[in-house]
């Protein structure tokens, strides 16, 4: 199944609307996938509704150039700017979240790291500790434990429209997302988190060299003219079009 790039739509600011825009295309049988840039912002997940200095905490971040937004998916607050890049799929899935959840993000894993390797950057998946939103379905750099954080992943399941179902009555529409380090300071970006959790409370904070960016894992290197975000732009297109979607995904 081929995807269709969706342009991002440059009025839509709020990532949660962005969402809703590409499962709706998804609910009508589409494939697609979406490559953008945001201006400097968090992004969270719902939960984090639960701290009572959440509100003034964003009021405050809005006041200083960087607001925070909502997600639909887990996980943990992710910096947002130039220089990182977001990768959004949305497609049918004839299975339950339950059995088909790694797949989703072993494919997305796939997507990205075999772009990287295209440019000369060579990832696995783990965990690493110390990094934001981490998970065992980070993309990372260098070997065991002295790897660092190039991409975050997530993904959010919402039951299809009864057309789209299978004949037992199954499907669903699965978004999966990937954030990815690629030229973006990521000492701007750790301290701006670690400030947003400190004032909300969460006891959380990151290490800085728990992260790194494809320009960095790259020595400041990309052959010929174009920049590092272009050329990671145009592997990973390349990537998305020869590398199948998971079995039981239409």
């Amino acid at each position: 199944m081929t995807f269709e790039f969706i342009k991002p739509d440059p009025t839509v600011l709020d990532p949660l609307q962005a969402e809703h825009a590409l499962l709706d295309l998804a609910a009508h049988g589409r494939t697609v996938a979406q490559l953008w840039e945001a201006p400097k912002s968090l992004v969270v997940p719902r939960s984090y509704l639960r701290y009572p200095e959440f509100e003034s905490a964003r009021s405050a971040f809005l006041r200083g150039g960087c607001p925070v937004w909502l997600r639909m998916s887990g996980g943990g607050l992710v910096p947002q700017g130039p220089g990182i890049l977001n990768l959004s799929l949305a497609y049918f899935v004839a299975q339950q979240p339950s059995k088909m959840s790694d797949a989703v993000y072993l494919h997305l894993c796939e997507v990205i790291g075999s772009a990287l390797r295209v440019i000369g950057v060579t990832t696995h998946h783990q965990a690493v500790d110390g990094s934001f939103c981490d998970g065992r379905f980070n993309l990372a750099w260098g070997a065991s434990t002295d790897a660092r954080k190039i991409a975050g992943t997530a993904q959010y399941w919402r039951r299809a429209p009864a057309a789209m179902r299978t004949s037992d009555g199954q499907g669903h529409l699965v978004l999966a997302h990937a954030v990815l380090l690629v030229s973006a300071d990521p000492d701007e970006a750790n301290q701006r988190a670690n400030a947003f959790e400190e004032a909300v409370g969460s006891g959380r904070r990151y290490e800085a060299n728990r992260i790194v960016t494809v320009q960095q894992a790259l020595g400041g290197a990309v052959s010929g003219s174009e920049s590092v975000m272009t050329t990671v732009l145009a592997a990973i297109k390349d990537s998305l079009t020869g590398i199948p979607l998971p079995t039981n995904a239409q």
